[in-house]
């Protein structure tokens, strides 16, 4: 998992990277340059020798970096055209270091005459843009404002980037943002009313909230966080719970559940899901399904009786079968691994309602609630409470969209999860429980108040099912975690990781508008490859 920081928590790592560690500023600077030049270079398809490279700078440091860019790809061969808005005395620092650079090699192509290639250093408005956007090959780089923006962009500025929107419609361009597309408040502060349409964006050292948050992270197109030189361990020592999960801890998970010589159904794990009623049978089928396909020894599904026969004609032949309160299924509860309630569950049956409240209470190991299950723990009935060592031990994963979040919090007030992490990270704390909030960019609460962001997934997952196959592999991942002493946190983190990396694959192969839950599934397979591919 990355640490995610704020501005104020990366000025800090910046500034004892320099203090502490004797790193000029200007290396990393420098670093950062270099390693947006790389990503351009990549996209470019290995060379920008001959390529056209406007960039847009302002006069602090993220319009340094920008400026050392420049000189960068032009000695790579690049043109590259410097817009400052304000003038190379207006700026400091390491900022003016590498602006005046600039300005002397501008000046010597002016006495000298021109070379191979060129850089054009432009100050205030002595470039209009606009007249350069045509229907061209042009890699446009936004060096305007970084992380240091404190208020929304308007006047001059404001005026051009609403403009880019509508050129990126009609250019064969690659839209690059360094640190943060600007009009974005690295911190959330404020909305972006306006914003550079990023295709990527660059950041360093580690990401920042408005990467990686709903509705920013969409502004700023892939994500690449490149490391510029600060020591790891002053990114650690910043007081920060917010965190994105990455490839690394998915491959972890799998490395730690690996497959060995002498594995067999017991050391993998058994997961029981109890599910489906006789309008939702197909809810049960999914998180069945699902389940048998997550590496896990043995999946057992109960159902009420009357839906028995619905299902058994529909699940994989793998997957037990039993119906709720038989022999059976009494004989299959006490031998799971881990448990999951809730897919396709009546609300309203008072007879369900008494056996989840007290799988939920009596727990022995961890036990996933979803769905119809999360009706029995509204308020005033609330979740059961248990002490903070117990908690850890016998976690309690509750995967609520943010509809049946709202219903837990017992407010229809959507301003109560207008900021997603704050909530989950006091429902979490204050009710001891790992809470999966599903949506755009699925939330993971710790109790311990950390709060991991999935990076995977797309909007084809909002669609009827695919919250009951995630519930399947989350039940089939802690099974094997709790039968293998995996940390069950780390577990949910790669499962949720892992569904939303599948849905991707679903994306790729069938589109959003066409992929069902079924794909996902089957997705499944494709997910491990890649993992474990290290692709």
């Amino acid at each position: 998992m990355q640490k995610v920081l704020t501005a104020a928590q990366m000025r800090e790592v910046d500034r004892l990277t320099t203090e502490r560690y004797g790193i000029p500023s200007i290396i990393l600077m420098e670093n950062a340059a270099h390693a947006v030049a790389r990503v351009i270079t990549e996209k470019l398809g290995g060379s920008v020798k001959g390529k056209s490279i406007l960039i847009l700078c302002g006069k602090g440091n993220n319009g340094g970096d920008g400026a050392a860019l420049a000189r960068i790809l032009w000695t790579q061969g690049a043109d590259c055209f410097v817009h400052l808005f304000g003038n190379v005395s207006e700026t400091k620092g390491d900022a003016m270091t590498n602006f005046d650079s600039l300005r002397r090699i501008d000046e010597s192509r002016v006495t000298n005459g021109p070379n191979e290639n060129c850089l054009v250093l432009y100050e205030n408005s002595e470039f209009d843009s606009s007249d350069f956007i045509r229907d061209t090959d042009v890699v446009i780089v936004d060096a305007l404002f970084g992380t240091g923006l404190s208020r929304q962009i308007e006047g001059e500025l404001g005026n051009l980037l609403r403009k880019f929107p509508k050129w990126k419609t009609r250019l064969d361009s690659i839209f690059v943002a360094i640190d943060i597309p600007s009009g974005v408040s690295s911190d959330l502060e404020f909305a972006a009313e306006v914003a550079f349409p990023a295709d990527v964006t660059v950041s360093f050292t580690a990401p920042k909230p408005a990467n990686v948050l709903t509705p920013t992270f969409r502004k700023g197109g892939e994500l690449v966080v490149a490391n510029i030189g600060s020591p790891r361990e002053l990114i650690d020592a910043q007081p920060s719970q917010l965190f994105v999960a990455e490839v690394s801890d998915a491959a972890k998970w799998m490395a730690d559940s690996r497959y060995s010589d002498d594995s067999y159904k017991n050391k993998r794990g058994h997961a029981l899901i109890i599910a489906g009623s006789e309008t939702y049978s197909g809810a049960a089928v999914l998180s069945g399904n699902s389940a048998i396909r997550s590496g896990v020894g043995l999946v057992a599904l109960a159902c009420l009786a009357e839906a028995k026969t619905e299902i058994a004609s529909r699940i994989l032949p793998e997957v037990i079968l039993a119906t709720i309160g038989s022999k059976e299924f009494d004989e299959l509860a006490p031998k799971a691994n881990a448990i999951a309630v809730g897919p396709g569950l009546s609300a309203t049956d008072p007879d369900i309602e008494s056996l989840v409240r007290k799988i939920v209470e009596e727990r022995t190991r961890p036990v996933i609630v979803d769905a119809g299950a999360l009706w029995f723990f509204n308020p005033p009935n609330g979740i059961p409470g248990r002490h903070a060592d117990e908690g850890v031990r016998l976690p309690l994963i509750l995967t609520p969209h943010e509809g049946e979040f709202m219903r837990l919090l017992g407010t229809d007030d959507k301003d109560a999860i207008k900021d997603r992490v704050t909530a989950v990270r006091e429902f979490s704390q204050a009710n001891n429980v790992i809470l999966v909030l599903k949506g755009e960019r699925v939330l993971i609460g710790h109790p311990d108040g950390r709060v991991v962001v999935n990076p995977t997934g797309n909007s084809g997952l909002g669609k009827a099912g695919n919250g009951d196959t995630l519930t399947g592999v989350l039940a089939g991942f802690c099974a094997q975690a709790a039968a293998m002493d995996i940390d069950i946190f780390e577990t949910v983190v790669a499962a949720v990781y892992i569904a939303g990396l599948a849905g991707d694959i679903a994306e790729k192969k069938y589109g959003k508008r066409v992929m069902t839950a079924s794909d996902v599934r089957e997705c499944l397979s494709e997910a491990f490859s890649t993992i474990e591919g290290g692709d």
